[in-house]
Order: C-alpha cells, then sequence, then structure tokens
C-alpha cells in the first residue's frame, strides 16, 4: 500500500508506478532531503507539536537512513516513488510507526521546493569557486603575456594590435560578471518554503523561521501558494547557466581557431588534446570542441524548463516533477567544463613570435597612420580616405606599410614625417590606447589589478 493509499481502493498500474516514479533521478536529493527533515522534526519538537521522545528518535533514525544511503546499503525503489517516500519507508522500517510522524505540518510539495533550494545554493557555490579559478588561470596567462602582441579582429578580419594579455582579460571580466549573476541569484534562491504545506499552509502550531534559521536560510518564502509553485530560481539559474556557457563556447572558438595551422597562435598541452584514429599527425583540441557542443544542451534544458512551466496554473503540478533533471545535468555539464578549463589554460603554450609575426604582415595599424595625420591638422574623414590609397597601393605593390620608404609616405601627404616608422610598429600601437580598458600594457596591469581585487573580496565574503 502507498503511504497515501488511504482513498484507494486497488494498486496503481506498474507501468504507471514506472512512468511516474522520479526517484531514478532525484536521489541526488537523499542528503537535503534527510537536512531538511531533521530541521523540520527539530521544530515539531520545539514547538510541542510531536512528544520530544518521538522527535529524538526520528532524528536518531534519519541519521541511520541516511548513512545507509550514502552507503549504498538502502535500496531506493520506484515503488515508493521518490526520495521523499523512500526516506520516509527507510525512516519507519528503522524505527516503527513513530516515523509516520516526521510528516506533520508539511507536503511532499513544499518538501521538493526546500531539496532543490538546498541544491541548488551548494551546486552556485561550486560553479563560483570554479568560476574564479578559471579566471585565475586567465589572469596568469595575461600577466605572462604583457608584451605579447597579436591581431584583433572584428568581423574574422585584421583589425587593430592588441596584447594577448588584453584578450584573456576580456574573458575575465565575462566571467567575473557571470560570478556577480550567481551571487545576486542566491538571494532569490536561499528563502525556505517548508511550511507551505500542499499550498495553503498548515494547521499545525509550526515555527516557519526556526526551520529556516537551522538551514542557513535568509528568511521564508511569503506567499504558500508561491512558495511550492515558484521555479523561477531553477529558471534563473537555467539562463546564468547559459550565459556562462556561452562565454565558455567563445573561448573555446577561439582555442580551436587559434590552435589550427591557420593561425598557429597557440598549442594546447597533450593532456587536453586527442589524436586521430587514422591521421598520425593529427592533434584534436577536442575539450575545447565538447565544451562548445555542450552549450547547445544547457539551452536546451533552460528552453525545455520555460516551456514546461509557461501553462502551469497554481500550485503544484505533475508537469514539476520535469523540473529536477535538466537542474541536475546543467551543473554536471558546468561543473565538469570549468574543472577542465582552468588546467587547460594555465598549460597552453602561446607562441609569442607567430602572433607578432601576424601583425607585421597586415595593415592593422593603418588607422595608426590615420590617427597620425589628425594629429598632424587633417580633417579625419580625409586621411581616411588617403590611408585608404595608400593601404591600396601597398596591396597592389606586395608591400606592408611599413615596407614604405619615407618618400613613398611623402607621395601620399607632406605631413608624413621619418617618425611614423615609430609610431606604426606593433608595440608602439599597442601602448598607444593608453585610455581606461585600453590595451595598453599598463592598462591591462590596472584590469588585471581591478580583477584580482574582485576575486579577493569574495574570498573574504566566504
Amino acid at each position: 500500500m502507498k503511504l497515501w493509499g488511504g482513498r484507494f481502493t486497488k494498486p496503481t498500474n506498474q507501468l504507471m508506478d514506472e512512468y511516474t516514479a522520479s526517484i531514478r533521478f532525484d536521489q541526488k536529493l537523499a542528503a537535503y532531503d534527510i537536512e531538511g527533515s531533521l530541521a523540520h522534526v527539530e521544530m515539531l519538537k520545539a514547538c510541542e507539536i510531536i512528544p520530544a521522545g518521538d522527535a529524538d528518535k526520528i532524528a536518531e533514525g534519519l541519521q541511520i537512513v541516511l548513512k545507509k544511503i550514502e552507503s549504498g546499503e538502502a535500496e531506493l525503489t520506484e515503488e515508493h516513488e521518490d526520495i521523499h517516500m523512500n526516506v520516509e519507508k527507510l525512516l519507519i522500517e528503522e524505527v516503527g510507526t513513530v516515523g509516520g510522524k516526521l510528516h506533520t505540518g508539511r507536503s511532499r510539495n513544499d518538501q521538493v521546493a526546500l531539496d532543490m533550494r538546498l541544491y541548488l545554493r551548494d551546486a552556485i557555490g561550486t560553479i563560483i569557486q570554479l568560476l574564479i579559478d578559471v579566471e585565475r588561470a586567465l589572469i596568469s596567462q595575461a600577466k605572462a603575456n604583457l608584451d605579447t602582441v597579436m591581431p584583433g579582429y572584428t568581423h574574422l578580419q585584421r583589425a587593430q594590435p592588441v596584447l594577448f594579455g588584453h584578450h584573456m582579460m576580456a574573458y575575465v571580466f565575462m566571467f567575473q560578471r557571470d560570478v556577480e549573476r550567481l551571487t545576486d541569484s542566491l538571494k532569490r534562491v536561499n528563502k525556505s518554503p517548508l511550511g507551505a504545506g500542499a499550498l495553503a499552509g498548515t494547521t499545525f502550531p509550526i515555527d516557519r523561521q526556526f526551520v529556516a534559521e537551522r538551514l542557513g536560510f535568509d528568511g521564508i518564502c511569503e506567499n504558500s501558494l508561491d512558495a511550492v509553485s515558484d521555479r523561477d530560481f531553477v529558471v534563473e539559474f537555467l539562463s546564468n547557466a547559459s550565459l556562462i556557457a556561452m562565454h565558455l563556447s567563445r573561448l573555446c572558438e577561439e582555442f580551436v581557431q587559434w590552435s589550427s595551422a591557420e593561425f598557429n597562435f597557440i598549442e594546447l598541452d597533450d593532456s587536453f588534446t586527442t589524436g586521430s584514429s587514422m591521421m598520425p599527425q593529427k592533434k584534436n583540441p577536442d575539450v575545447a570542441e565538447l565544451v562548445r557542443g555542450k552549450t547547445g544542451r544547457v539551452y536546451g534544458h533552460l528552453m525545455g524548463m520555460l516551456t514546461t512551466l509557461k501553462g502551469l496554473p497554481l500550485a503544484y503540478n505533475k508537469d514539476m516533477q520535469e523540473d529536477k533533471e535538466g537542474m541536475f545535468d546543467t551543473f554536471e555539464t558546468l561543473k565538469g567544463a570549468l574543472a577542465l578549463f582552468a588546467p587547460m589554460i594555465e598549460t597552453m603554450q602561446v607562441k609569442q613570435e607567430n602572433m607578432y609575426q601576424a601583425v607585421t604582415n597586415d595593415f592593422s595599424n593603418a588607422t595608426d597612420l590615420a590617427d597620425y595625420l589628425v594629429e598632424k591638422g587633417m580633417p579625419f574623414r580625409e586621411s581616411h580616405a588617403i590611408v585608404g590609397q595608400v593601404v591600396l597601393n601597398c596591396i597592389q605593390n606586395g608591400k606592408y606599410l611599413l615596407d614604405l620608404t619615407l618618400d613613398e609616405f611623402k607621395s601620399f601627404s607632406e605631413l608624413i614625417d621619418v617618425d611614423i616608422f615609430d609610431v606604426l610598429r606593433p608595440e608602439t600601437v599597442v601602448n598607444a590606447r593608453d585610455v581606461a580598458g585600453g590595451t595598453a600594457r599598463k592598462r591591462v596591469e590596472v584590469q588585471i589589478e581591478q580583477a584580482l581585487a574582485v576575486i579577493e573580496e569574495l574570498a573574504l565574503q566566504e
């Protein structure tokens, strides 16, 4: 007989049991379910809703059940549907019928909402720490490459030279925003729904704040209907996770490009690449490619959750059982990717000479020639047109700007003097961008200091 089966005259269909049971995946919540139950029974005791002796016996039994589940000794079955019913059944087997008093003043509806919030609170903390590890790895590469000049791109066309360290710092600030979003989301995750009951609260004189404090929540969900039907916190996590996955995917795309023979800007360590079963010369950036591919998986869970929730009336509906697998998988997917990323970045070889060679064989310093003429008093639109003519002439004659003689420069404008050869050097071009947030070395050093300060502040808050 089901624990809820008092009003039923026959058992549920076995196929229905198999189809509707969630124990296959929600057993991940076992420790959180028992953590919540321990706080709940402590409150029932403090409020004198159940006798102290019964409460103590239940608490001891819950600890035993937890150990048996963690050791694999306990059998979790589809017959008992979900983690809540399985834990309660195991508890009753351990302490007798007194275990049935545990569910006093609560429902599986507020219980599962509690478990998910506890799980997600820990998951977010793990992702934040992994993101910080990736930031530190990027900063390490930035520090090591404060003099490494590379082509910067727009439209995947060479645009202007930048420092490789500057490029790495762009991703640091992306991931810092991710950390900020996750941190901010915790204030919405960290509220206790327990005590909302099935949807309307309970007739027992419970103390919801007592339970919230015991579980480290900042407060309680203010409305019982909202408490059991709210999955905004799951959607928000999946949305934040999608942004993280997108940022990882963009960096992966750069790694895939840069490690190709066509770019040859970096080489990923052997421990983060694979070979070909047919072509012995191949070294494939499989980690970067797979992380890029799994971004679609994360996006899919976000869209799935939004679609599941869009037509649901208040309060709880069985559809909401679909809220867990996507959340679990998104966390595991991100955790796996981020754990690989920090060491992959740290061990990456940066080919400084190849990058420098690239910026000497292009026209990414053309803007500096235009700016040079503007500083000499020429209107920018006129200087833009003249530099375009200079570039066209170079292309027609198989030259780059620094290949021209002073006389050739002067044939386009008498304003150009011998100092142009220093102005157009890649190092000069980079360090001329000496504005806040620019690619000049000292500005990149400031960015590194700013990013590290944020990381250290987060460490202090822990």
